[in-house]
């Protein structure tokens, strides 16, 4: 006699049939995409601000948490809409994501942040190429990121586990708060990060601050993985 499904299984959303190839590019598009909201609302934000920083974060803060709303719902079906190294991790890890598979996908993340910032200056008549030279450092601000991380990644493996269809409103929202909460404005994804670095604008984060933030936030992503492993784990029947 089969065993009974379980509720996690009952509740995940079906698998749509589409090719590497696409899930491959919708990961690149929409990843680009993201950044294209992150560093374009950044700079918009500044320069309507008038130099007045928390209005500018406002702005910034406002139109991510938008962004990604409305991105996870075009872009989750097709290819799960990571859009970040860290989340594509966990995915591997939880054996959800082939090894060969993951490779790939943070391939075209990092090709696809390239081009989203890239996209951003060429919309408000920046240089294209640029680095940063905002620094970002000390122990506070990778605390703060290894928190929005394991906060991003407890979001999305609890909302996939119980309310798989409220997984974009409720990423979109934790990212919103997270802007203010945390004291790195929430970076939680070193594809983010690597193309903040590109951007010498209100988004921006210099080279040398990059590396702290990224381990920061893969250990804090790996936290979350470890924990909420055992906390979804459901007791089986005797």
């Amino acid at each position: 006699m089969s065993r009974p499904q379980s509720r996690a299984a009952s509740l995940e959303p079906p698998l749509h049939p589409f090719s590497t190839s696409r899930r491959l590019a919708a990961e690149a598009l929409g990843t680009a995409l993201l950044l294209a909201v992150v560093i374009g609302s950044g700079i918009m934000g500044e320069r309507l601000a008038g130099g007045n920083d928390a209005i500018a974060l406002l702005g910034n803060t406002v139109s991510t948490g938008a962004g990604l709303v409305v991105l996870i719902t075009i872009f989750g079906p097709i290819s799960g809409a990571h859009f970040n190294p860290a989340v594509t991790l966990v995915f591997a890890i939880r054996r959800e994501l082939g090894w060969g598979t993951d490779t790939a996908y943070a391939a075209v993340q990092v090709l696809g942040r390239v081009l989203g910032v890239w996209a951003a200056h060429l919309m408000f008549a920046e240089p294209v190429w640029q680095l940063s030279t905002k620094l970002r450092d000390g122990p506070a601000q990778w605390w703060a990121e290894a928190i929005a991380t394991f906060g991003l990644i407890a979001t999305i493996l609890g909302s996939v586990r119980f309310r798989p269809e409220a997984t974009p409103l409720a990423v979109g929202l934790y990212i919103t708060s997270a802007y203010w909460f945390t004291a790195s404005t929430s970076f939680a994804n070193p594809a983010v990060t690597v193309a903040r670095a590109l951007s010498n604008t209100f988004a921006g984060i210099a080279p040398t601050s990059a590396p702290g933030f990224i381990i920061s936030q893969l250990a804090g992503a790996l936290a979350a993985w470890a924990l909420f492993s055992w906390l979804l784990k459901e007791r089986t029947a005797p």
